[in-house]
């Protein structure tokens, strides 16, 4: 069966800094794969390149089978209306009401009109466990728990394929952080979506992931379920899992990817 995201030996370098050194991932359609690591490892640069934001500089990178790295701009924008993305910090946009913001993806990417494009907004902000009435506020009037929910609301209104998710929980308390991995898991659940997070929160990972791979020093050198990575002996994934400040890992704080 061909896997619905497939990364085959990726390498990207920015100017003498290589960083990602091969990077090899299959993740199968409905699966929910969470890629864990430290800061600077290449989580955010290998998120990119599947997005089409960072064009590597060799290696393959599939869809569903087709190739995306050699595709023309518009054949771009075509395949990026199967996914759906939530950002780090939200990324709201400050001059528009919530639910245009939920709404973005429909009207300006889908061209639905407003009023069918309100409607499908009002049922994701219910989905995220919100109430109507925030729909005419604004980001700014929002908690920040409240304004990753409405995120999360934009990244599913239209009931994308795929969903992206960069470090969910970053900025969160416990509780709300785990609010919103079960939303996060709940929401993929319910549209059949495959995911893929970058994150370093073990308790983002453990939540919503099917499946976990660990990227150290531009390559993933681990991939398993959360049972597995409980059970593993590999010292990299005990180290990192545990937070311990002894082990193979070290801080490359003069890696910025």
């Amino acid at each position: 069966m061909t896997a619905k995201i497939e990364m085959n030996n990726v390498v990207k370098s920015f100017g003498s800094k290589e960083v990602l050194k091969g990077i090899n991932l299959s993740i199968e359609k409905g699966e929910s794969l969470v890629i864990i690591g430290g800061s600077g490892t290449g989580k955010s640069v290998t998120l990119k390149c599947v997005l089409g934001l960072i064009k590597p500089d060799s290696g393959s990178i599939k869809i569903d089978g087709q190739e995306i790295t050699t595709l023309e701009t518009h054949e771009h924008d075509i395949l990026m209306r199967q996914f759906g993305m939530l950002f780090q910090g939200g990324a709201l946009f400050d001059s528009l009401p919530v639910w245009e913001n939920v709404a973005f993806g429909l009207i300006h990417g889908q061209k639905m009109d407003k009023i069918s494009a309100r409607t499908i907004a009002l049922k994701k902000i219910k989905a995220v466990g919100m109430d109507e009435s925030v729909a005419d506020l604004y980001p700014a009037e929002l908690s920040g728990g409240m304004q990753k929910r409405i995120s999360l609301a934009r990244a599913i209104a239209t009931t994308p394929d795929v969903i992206f998710f960069d470090e969910p929980t970053t900025g969160l308390d416990p509780i709300m952080a785990d609010v919103i991995n079960n939303l996060i898991r709940q929401c993929v659940k319910d549209l059949g979506a495959t995911a893929m997070t970058i994150t370093h929160d073990m308790a983002s990972a453990r939540k919503i992931a099917d499946k976990i791979a660990m990227i150290h020093d531009g390559q993933i050198i681990w991939s398993g379920t959360v049972e597995e990575m409980d059970n593993t002996d590999n010292l990299y994934i005990e180290q990192f899992i545990h937070g311990r400040a002894e082990g193979p890992i070290t801080n490359n704080s003069d890696i910025v990817a």
